[in-house]
């Protein structure tokens, strides 16, 4: 197998963002561009000779040929196996799975997550190392400073491997293993969870559930474990089937984009429970009869109940959430007498602390939920761990949370997306906010009356690295929140987050969505950072 050294030069593009570089199809395509990328990564990464590597992806257009470009850069760096899934196919959370089972150096992911799909969608690529999770920022770091100085990278001449074939194949030094996506993920969710139970529950007669794939990688997942493993009717996981462009679904799972659900479950033949995850696998949505259940909520009733679950009855080490969640698992936590560690938005954060055992459960605003059983966010665990929930307590998805409100209070959510075509503009938002956020303590604006105000900052306590420049948080006087900061999963323009949390005490009336609930703290939080002046942006593109 000949080994080509191939001349090149850098593209000023290649920083990676939160979970790995995403660009438009188009982009991808460009001659070098992606050979250039891998080989940015295994220059920052180190010597990758001889070591074992997961890859696949979420069969997103283009998803195969970027496989055959991965194939011949790894093994033109020495790569010496590959385990793939068949077909190219891998959700993440089944790749950080896999990476940890067979003790690999990492993997490359193929994936834009949540993005839309398609030749005129988006395409990305992301690095796990061998923990299973997302590269640290050092790397990523790494990696973009190697894009810049790259000068060649290095191919193998080898035969395109057969991925719709079980078992192993060898291309001169590299042998590719491809394997079954579904069957090691499902083994791992039927030793953490009380499978008999839940099959129970499923088979009753009287429990009805709606999983949608959105046309997404989780879809095979879902339809093995859900309807084959646990005897879930059939058509209780619908748009099951992976395709390039998500059968022009966005794969996203949130009220706006997954509205269908909710539709479903606030009608007259609403079912008991509505799930969604996204293109990669890794988010999820959780409805109710009459209910979106808040990522927040989500990951404290989680936390609250964890002892009834098989995985997790041993208690738990703590517990972690991304600063702009809402601090509902913070209450849990306390009665529980356990740690809960806010960190930055991004996965990578939580793995510290999950290496290091401090952690068992973690969530993140954007519908992620995830646990010690891996180092990225599961949406299809998520769903079967409320499953296990309402099986072992005999509560209904709505009963356990509003029983969570009555004990705890209510912490209603709301994330009002900016979309701002100038990013320049978008930036010069979240620099004036952060020049000194403290001028805003103890000043009121209208009838709101903020307590004080501060720019972000994570001190690891495993590494004790500093991560500055987080978001803006800004707490006010009754207990509420609102958190400002620039999304880095885009690949154009900017989207300025603003989170809204307003607490709801325990003996409150509890009733309305998070956005009604938190639609005047939303204006508040515009008019406090002149969004609009600032970049003649006249509304939010999204409410979720």
């Amino acid at each position: 197998m000949a080994i080509r050294s191939i001349a090149t030069r850098p593209f000023d593009d290649q920083r990676p963002g939160t979970a790995g570089l995403r660009k438009k199809v188009r982009i991808f395509q460009q001659p070098h561009y992606l050979e250039n990328f891998l080989q940015s990564v295994f220059n920052a990464a180190g010597d990758f000779s001889g070591a074992t590597l997961v890859a696949g992806g979420d069969g997103r257009y283009w998803n195969r040929e970027a496989l055959s470009v991965l194939f011949r850069v790894a093994a033109g760096n020495g790569v010496g196996r590959i385990i793939v899934g068949r077909h190219g196919l891998l959700s993440t959370p089944a790749a950080s799975h896999l990476i940890r089972l067979h003790e690999a150096a990492g993997g490359f992911l193929l994936t834009a997550s949540h993005n839309p799909g398609g030749p005129d969608g988006d395409f990305g690529v992301k690095f796990d190392t061998a923990n299973g999770g997302q590269a640290p920022e050092s790397l990523t770091e790494a990696a973009w400073r190697a894009s810049l100085e790259i000068e060649a990278y290095h191919v193998a001449d080898m035969p395109e491997p057969e991925l719709d074939r079980l078992g192993l194949q060898q291309a001169g030094d590299l042998q590719i293993e491809v394997v079954d996506p579904v069957a090691d993920y499902a083994d791992l969710m039927e030793s953490l969870f009380d499978f008999p139970r839940i099959r129970k529950l499923l088979g009753n007669g009287r429990f009805r559930m709606r999983f949608d794939g959105l046309n997404a990688i989780t879809g095979p997942y879902a339809m093995e474990i859900l309807e084959h493993r646990l005897g879930a009717a059939p058509g209780t996981v619908v748009n099951a089937v992976p395709l390039p462009d998500f059968g022009g679904l966005h794969p996203d799972p949130n009220p706006v984009d997954a509205a269908h659900l909710v539709d479903w479950m606030t009608g007259p033949d609403a079912g008991d429970l509505a799930a969604a995850s996204d293109g990669d696998g890794d988010r999820n949505m959780i409805v109710g009869r009459g209910m979106v259940v808040s990522p927040g909520d989500s990951l404290a009733v989680l936390a609250e109940h964890a002892r009834r679950v098989p995985g997790y009855a041993g208690g738990l080490a703590g517990v972690a959430r991304s600063m702009p969640t809402s601090r509902a698992v913070d209450r849990v936590a306390e009665a529980l007498n356990i740690p809960c560690y806010e960190t930055p938005t991004g996965w990578r954060y939580f793995c510290n602390l999950l290496d290091a055992g401090r952690v068992d459960l973690c969530g993140e605003e954007s519908f992620g939920t995830s646990s010690s059983h891996a180092r990225e966010k599961d949406g299809l665990w998520a769903v079967l761990f409320w499953l296990n929930l309402v099986a072992a307590t005999e509560r209904s998805v709505e009963e356990l949370v509003h029983d969570h409100w009555q004990r705890f209070g209510r912490h209603a959510f709301a994330r009002h997306d900016w979309f701002i075509p100038d990013s320049e503009r978008a930036a010069v938002v979240m620099q004036t906010l952060q020049e000194n956020p403290g001028r805003f303590d103890g000043t009121t604006l209208g009838d709101v009356h903020i307590e004080r105000a501060d720019s972000f900052a994570y001190h690891d306590p495993v590494d004790e690295s500093v991560a500055s420049g987080q978001g803006v948080r800004v707490f006010l006087a009754d207990g509420s929140r609102v958190v400002f900061r620039l999304s880095g999963t885009g690949t154009q323009g900017a989207t300025l987050r603003i989170y809204l949390e307003k607490y709801l005490p325990p003996d409150a009336d509890h009733g309305g969505t998070g956005p009604e609930l938190t639609a005047a703290l939303g204006a508040f939080a515009a008019g406090l950072a002149r969004v609009s002046e600032l970049t003649g942006v006249a509304r939010p593109a999204g409410v979720i």
